[in-house]
């Protein structure tokens, strides 16, 4: 296991993580230390024989098969890359058939040939379309507290996919099949967020590329390495097809907090009167002396509507961004029908899976989905949210049909 350090401002302590996670035990040996020591902080690869096992169980070469062959995949489920370019979504899709009506469906003849003259498949968001990818991100997302997209990265031998880069989220890569070395530099620019991408540095980049890396390494299967957002780097495939999965983890920061603080006193100063005001007759806006005083009241009113922006209420702002930041656990339309058209007393429910639900005004808000659980006993509904399972006595056969009709509540 090899850590390298990065230099970067630490901030207060992250809080513990109990080591029991199974998602993040399977990445990292150590999730306490990881939390403390590691986290946006520094790189991290952690080898096969220090991890629980490996993640053949998650995705593998027959799965890549499958799913540009068989599952109709369109863009932009799938990107393919050569040569550091990413091809033109027509050099790898093709019509849909008679009746489809679907112009841009993954071709796998095309995709067959790509491959074999060294391109690089990309197929994104498995977190949406690869069950066991789809349980395992939804659980490394519970544990970390972050949301997760997962991409797979298939390349040929002895190619590369992408020059040079820096991600604007945090990743995990697993490695999943074959070998592939990666080249590890320090960040051109500290934490970049979503609207500071590598391409705004390209000559920063560029220059940083070519001194020591902080990490070169092979990753064989069942090697991980966690990449903090900022930390450029660039991977060639060795000797055979080389898979890996990345989570990426878009990372929640204090820039979502300021965004929040300022729509917030923005609001507050909406109220009052003096900041209302028109500007006087004759005032000429490009002037700076004409607008000092008018400046200094609105910088006087704003700081004091900062400081008194309570914190549930940057609370609620950003649990709503959580709630469409991802997705709750896959359920079926038909099979919830059926459910609740056999609910019996004894029939066993559960809360669906990573709703990620919370109260609010005697209302359920999660994923997707706000009800009406004014009905609902207080200690039932604490029950429900802290996992237990209830029966549909305890819930009433009317609520709790109503509940499952709105994939609320499912089968235990």
């Amino acid at each position: 296991m090899t850590t390298t350090e990065q230099g970067g401002p630490t901030g207060p302590p992250s809080p513990d993580v109990a080591p029991g996670r199974p998602a993040l035990r399977r990445l990292v040996v150590d999730p306490v230390g990881f939390a403390a020591d590691t986290w946006g902080r520094a790189p991290l690869l952690t080898r096969a024989a220090d991890l629980p096992g490996a993640f053949d169980d998650l995705f593998g070469e027959t799965a890549v098969d499958d799913l540009v062959s068989t599952h109709g995949l369109r863009t932009p489920f799938l990107r393919v890359a050569k040569d550091g370019s990413t091809l033109p979504t027509r050099a790898f899709t093709s019509g849909g058939g008679v009746g489809a009506g679907i112009a841009d469906q993954v071709d796998d003849t095309r995709l067959t040939a790509l491959f074999a003259d060294g391109a690089t498949l990309v197929l994104q968001a498995l977190h949406r379309t690869w069950p066991p990818v789809v349980r395992f991100a939804q659980q490394l997302v519970a544990d970390l507290g972050h949301p997760v997209q997962v991409n797979a990265y298939v390349t040929p031998p002895q190619s590369r996919g992408f020059d040079d880069h820096y991600d604007v989220h945090d990743v995990f890569v697993l490695q999943i099949s074959g070998a592939k070395r990666w080249r590890i530099h320090a960040p051109v620019h500290e934490a970049p967020l979503r609207d500071q991408p590598w391409t705004d540095r390209r000559e920063a980049v560029r220059a940083e590329a070519e001194r020591e890396c902080l990490i070169d390494e092979v990753l064989e299967p069942g090697d991980v390495l966690y990449l903090p957002r900022g930390t450029l780097h660039a991977a060639t495939a060795l000797g055979d097809v080389s898979t890996h999965l990345t989570f990426g983890v878009h990372t929640w920061n204090r820039h979502h907090l300021a965004e929040e603080v300022v729509a917030a006193a923005l609001a507050a100063v909406a109220d009052d009167p003096d900041v209302r005001t028109s500007l006087p007759l004759g005032v000429d806006v490009a002037d700076p002396d004409d607008l000092h005083a008018h400046a200094e009241l609105v910088r006087d009113r704003l700081l004091a509507a900062v400081r008194a922006v309570p914190t549930d209420t940057l609370a609620a702002a950003l649990g709503g961004r959580d709630d469409t930041s991802g997705r709750a656990a896959p359920v079926g339309p038909l099979a919830q029908l059926r459910l609740a058209q056999e609910l019996t007393d004894d029939t066993a429910l559960v809360l669906r899976g990573s709703l990620a639900a919370h109260l609010d005004s005697g209302h359920l808000r999660g994923r997707g989905v706000v009800v009406d659980v004014a009905d609902l006993e207080a200690d039932v509904l604490h029950g429900l949210l802290d996992g237990q399972v209830v029966t549909v006595a305890r819930l009433g056969h009317e609520t709790a049909r109503r509940l499952v009709a709105a994939g609320v509540l499912v089968a235990a």
